[in-house]
Formats: C-alpha cells, sequence, structure tokens
C-alpha cells in the first residue's frame, strides 16, 4: 500500500496520484507539482489516503510544496500574459493564412513553455507559425489540436438542460456516446434535442445506459408475442426503467391496452408483429453531418479506392476484348474443321 493524495489541473479532468511526503493534506489546497510539462499548480481533490501498488503509474512524484500567496501572484501574471499571447497568436494564423482555429493559450506555472490549444479540419503545417511564435515570447512553444469535445470542455458553456456543462464541472474523461443509446431510451432522434454545445452526441445518455442494457435483457421487444392472465396479446410499448410493459388485446372490432410488470407476462415465442408508432418520430437533415460523418468518410474513401482502379479496368477490357478474339478465331477454326468432316460424310458429334 502506498500514501497518495489526488490532483486536478483543471476544474474538470483526470485525477493524478502525487505522494504528500507524509504531510496532512486536506481537499481543496492549492499545491506545487512536478509534471512532464514542467512545474504545475494544482488542487488536491483526494486527501490522503493509501491505495494499492497496482493503483500507481511509475513513477510516484512527490509534491514539490504548498502553493504560497507569492505562488498564487505569479499564477495570476501568467493569466494575463496568456490573454497577450492569444492576441498575438491569433493574429499570427490571420497572416500565414492558416486554417486553424484558436481555442486557448496556457503558460506552465515556470513559463518555461507556452501552450496553444487549436481546433481544425485536417492535418495542418504551423511550423512557421512556431518559428514566428518562438522568436516572439523566446520560450518553448508547443501547438496542440483537440477535438470539438476539449473546446467545450475548455471554453465552458450552460448545456440544454439549464445547468454547466458536465465535461467541464466534473466528468474526468469522455466516454463513448452513439445513436443506439438514445434509441433504446425512448429518446426523440432529433439531432438538436440530443447534441451538446459541442455538436457531438450528449455525454449524458450514457449516464443510465447500464440500467436500460440491465433491464432490457429482461422485458421483451415492441412487437412480441406475450401470454398474461387476460390472455396473448403483444406488446405494444415498453417501460424500460418501470420494468412494465402495454400490451395490446384484440376486443371485438377495437382493442384494448393493459399493463404488466416484470414477472406478470411471458413471453411466447413465433413471428414478431408490426406495431405502428403512436408518435412520428422523425429525423431532420440539418444537423445530421456529425452523426454520419464517419460513414461519409468511409463512403469517399470507397470512391477514391474505385477511381484508382479505372485504369485496371480498361486493361481488364482489352484483355477480355483479346480473349473474345481469340474465342471468335478458335471457334472459327472449329467451323472450318467441322464443315471438313462433314464435307467428307463423317459425323461430328460421334466419337
Amino acid at each position: 500500500m502506498v500514501e497518495i493524495i489526488g490532483v486536478r489541473f483543471s476544474n474538470a479532468g483526470k485525477i493524478y496520484y502525487f505522494s504528500p511526503k507524509g504531510q496532512k493534506i486536506d481537499v481543496g489546497i492549492k499545491v506545487l507539482v512536478e509534471t512532464a510539462r514542467g512545474m504545475e499548480m494544482g488542487r488536491v481533490v483526494i486527501a490522503n489516503k493509501e491505495v494499492d501498488d497496482s493503483e500507481i503509474v511509475p513513477p510516484l512524484r512527490d509534491i514539490v510544496r504548498i502553493a504560497t500567496e507569492e505562488d498564487f501572484r505569479q499564477v495570476d501574471e501568467n493569466k494575463q500574459m496568456e490573454k497577450e499571447a492569444f492576441k498575438i497568436a491569433a493574429e499570427k494564423i490571420r497572416e500565414f493564412k492558416i486554417e486553424m482555429k484558436l481555442v486557448d493559450v496556457e503558460y506552465t506555472f515556470d513559463r518555461s513553455k507556452i501552450l496553444f490549444y487549436f481546433t481544425a479540419d485536417g492535418r495542418v503545417d504551423f511550423r512557421e507559425l512556431v518559428k514566428a511564435l518562438a522568436g516572439i515570447f523566446h520560450t518553448r512553444i508547443e501547438l496542440r489540436q483537440i477535438g470539438v469535445r476539449d473546446e467545450a470542455r475548455l471554453l465552458g458553456s450552460y448545456g440544454i438542460c439549464g445547468r454547466y456543462l458536465c465535461c467541464g464541472s466534473f466528468l474526468d474523461d469522455f466516454r463513448p456516446v452513439s445513436i443506439k443509446m438514445s434509441k433504446e431510451q425512448g429518446l426523440s432522434l432529433n439531432p438538436a434535442k440530443i447534441s451538446g454545445t459541442c455538436g457531438r452526441l450528449m455525454c449524458c445518455l450514457q449516464y443510465e445506459q447500464n440500467a436500460y442494457d440491465d433491464m432490457l435483457k429482461k422485458l421483451p421487444r415492441r412487437g412480441e408475442t406475450v401470454e398474461t392472465a387476460d390472455g396473448v396479446g403483444v406488446v405494444a410499448d415498453v417501460e424500460t426503467l418501470k420494468g412494465q410493459i402495454k400490451v395490446k388485446f384484440e376486443n371485438g372490432d377495437g382493442f384494448k391496452m393493459e399493463t404488466y410488470k416484470l414477472g406478470d407476462f411471458k413471453v411466447k415465442g413465433g413471428k414478431k408483429e408490426k406495431i405502428e408508432d403512436d408518435e412520428d418520430i422523425s429525423i431532420e437533415a440539418e444537423g445530421l453531418e456529425e452523426v454520419i460523418k464517419e460513414d461519409i468518410i468511409a463512403e469517399d474513401a470507397v470512391v477514391e479506392n474505385v477511381q484508382e482502379q479505372k485504369p485496371h479496368k480498361k486493361n481488364n477490357n482489352k484483355r477480355r476484348k483479346y480473349n473474345k478474339n481469340n474465342n471468335h478465331n478458335h471457334n472459327h477454326n472449329k467451323n472450318k474443321n467441322n464443315n471438313k468432316i462433314n464435307s467428307s460424310g463423317d459425323d461430328p458429334d460421334a466419337e
């Protein structure tokens, strides 16, 4: 077992373990630590505790010291310098006409390095930009390309729920989110309603997904036939979190609906009947670029491969034409031989 403290360097993000060097440090205290980027100031989010050696990513570094008033003043000065660096970098980007969007600028605590965070549609050649910035700031320059989700985390905003973004407040990492989750949870498939500020699917879709997965294994799907105490009916709706279903029974010229909880029905085998949706769920064409972006990229790749193979198809056509001529000549010679045999009175089909 090893004694550690957990340190976070932003409002949200990963928590890193450091050795407290025998000091008792409470949650919320700012400390200075040595990282791969240099000296950094972080906030303690996990007080002294012991963890198993397997949870430690070696080497476990020690904290340098608890932050002082002078350290806080330097952090404030760094923030002012970051604003100036942002203006200069943005001007240089326009000067070099580089297709990139500058998101944030960050100084390390000891000012040994400046990190420029940016977004771009593809790979960007920023070598000339780095040289220009290094000549201005006379320190190490690092340009780091980030995604739109990281951009939303850095800039911060409010979601459609009215609360501050999860990625900017408490989420330590981004987890996979898919359109299948919104379908299984019975949400609208309108991209405007299930997309976050970043334009991607909302991270909160995966909060309850484990509960949905567990219940969906036990409940039948819509359209399946079930046997109940009132007879045999068809599942018209599934209320996953409540663990119950609505069953439709034929009742003369019409039908009736009854609700049953898990355990009050038995799923019957057979062909699943088609159930019409009670509400028309439409997917708007606008805003679906991010949802189907991977399919578009895959389709473009296929088109490029087809274009590259076109010259081979021409060669194949020439080869087929050559084979066709050979077959024609072969058949022509064969017919000539057959004519000779027929003229001599022999049967060409005889063995």
